[in-house]
């Protein structure tokens, strides 16, 4: 269990006066002029050494990613871009950051930007993110007042500036070459790499994107050591992580957690339980829409993180789980996330244009039963086409809840079948 005092965002549940004043005095913006004055290569090496993984769902090494952007300069600025389009069914972690603790991720923007060579910062926001944008306006007017950012941001010699973008609710904005194309004022689509952001992203400069989460625990990370945010969870999975719970639980919640908890030690000491007790559960979808089902055999003694997902062929992701108690139907839930994808496909990718409509299509039928039995690993011969040929990620998000779907519950979906023809309930069904 994490100590309070291990908590990097104080005000999550905005309990508390979320202005600059209530900044200072939970310890943002402490000192940050020194943080700066350690130079680009000692911040950077204190990123890689705090064992930081991206916090938007990929999991890559912040770090990392920092160290790719071009040390010198050749005439080209260099921006730094944060995915604030959280557009993932079920995610909704970054919202509180940006909500009630505003000035978490702009702290963590001058940081960043300035490790980066990066005088200006862009941040994406969600088409429908209206409030969370009016907070964040204000916290950057804020910092602009009291010199934190803009010429000499905190007197320290730099120069930043941050702009907030608002988007049109597409979901594809959130892949970071679709985010960059939707910036430049085109349509969001997803861009070939190589090359990378990192040497030709947002109008052809040095870019690097990140999630609010994984910019906003910067600053803080780099206040108190490395050794502090690694210390906390396993090796390769270290740190704090907003997590969230939604669906049937007795208190659907964002709370900040310490990676490895277990998905059931998080969901009864901060969600109250399953509704209707542990025993009661179906399935979790453990990080947001795109990420296989679990069901509830796996998720009692399932650790929430990176590696501990993959053991059980899923995926953390945005680590915001989504519960599902007996009385859902899990079949129709996947059903209505295929719609999701298919409606939101760029359709760029041929794979993932028709592949996306024919898997919702074949769902459709498995929900009402009037599908054959063959079409079961059909279907899943179509995800694995889909899976892995598409220029970004929405193939594999629209493959692998099916995939899921049928590796845990393909009994459920075949006595659906076997029932429309005979009007006789198997067992199972009957449980």
């Amino acid at each position: 269990m994490l100590a309070d005092t291990d908590r990097i965002f104080t005000n999550i549940y905005g309990m508390y006066d979320r202005s600059l004043a209530g900044a200072r005095k939970r310890g943002l913006w402490d000192d940050t002029a020194g943080i700066l004055g350690r130079g680009r290569d000692k911040i950077i090496e204190e990123m890689k050494a705090s064992g930081l993984r991206g916090r938007g769902g990929a999991g890559f090494p912040t770090g990392l990613k920092w160290s790719f952007m071009p040390k010198g300069s050749d005439g080209r600025p260099h921006y730094l871009v944060v995915n604030a389009d959280e557009s993932e069914p079920g995610t909704c972690k970054d919202r509180e950051i940006m909500r009630h603790d505003p000035h978490t991720l702009i702290e963590g923007c001058l940081v960043a930007g300035f490790a980066m060579g990066a005088h200006t910062a862009y941040i994406y926001l969600r088409g429908e993110y209206i409030r969370e944008r009016e907070a964040l306006q204000i916290a950057i007017d804020e910092a602009y007042d009291a010199g934190l950012i803009g010429p000499n941001a905190c007197g320290s010699g730099w120069d930043f500036d941050i702009y907030l973008h608002h988007g049109a609710g597409a979901y594809i904005c959130g892949e970071e070459t679709a985010l960059l194309e939707s910036l430049e004022g085109r349509k969001g689509m997803p861009r070939l790499k190589p090359p990378f952001p990192a040497n030709t992203g947002l109008y052809g400069c040095p870019t690097t994107v990140n999630n609010v989460e994984s910019i906003a625990v910067a600053p803080t990370i780099l206040r108190r050591g490395a050794g502090w945010f690694a210390g906390i969870g396993r090796p390769n999975n270290v740190g704090t992580k907003l997590f969230a719970m939604s669906g049937h639980v007795n208190r659907p919640c964002v709370v900040e957690e310490a990676m490895g908890i277990t998905m059931r030690e998080l969901i009864d000491k901060h969600g109250g339980g399953v509704r209707g007790g542990w025993d009661n559960l179906k399935a979790i979808i453990p990080g947001g829409a795109s990420c296989p089902v679990l069901p509830a055999e796996q998720c009692a003694d399932a650790i929430m993180d990176f590696d501990g997902m993959r053991e059980l062929k899923s995926s953390l992701g945005t680590a915001c789980m989504i519960v599902m108690d007996k009385n859902t139907d899990v079949v129709k839930a996947i059903w209505r996330l295929s719609k999701f994808f298919k409606h939101e496909s760029c359709g760029q990718c041929t794979p993932c244009r028709e592949g996306t409509g024919w898997m919702m299509r074949v769902m459709d039928r498995l929900v009402t039963g009037e599908a054959e039995v063959e079409e079961i690993d059909m279907l899943l011969s179509v995800t694995k086409q889909v899976e892995g040929h598409t220029i970004c990620a929405l193939g594999d998000a629209a493959a692998w809840p099916i995939q899921g779907l049928i590796r845990h519950f393909r009994n459920e979906i075949e006595d659906r079948i076997k029932y429309k023809k005979t009007g006789r309930v198997s067992a199972v069904a009957a449980e």
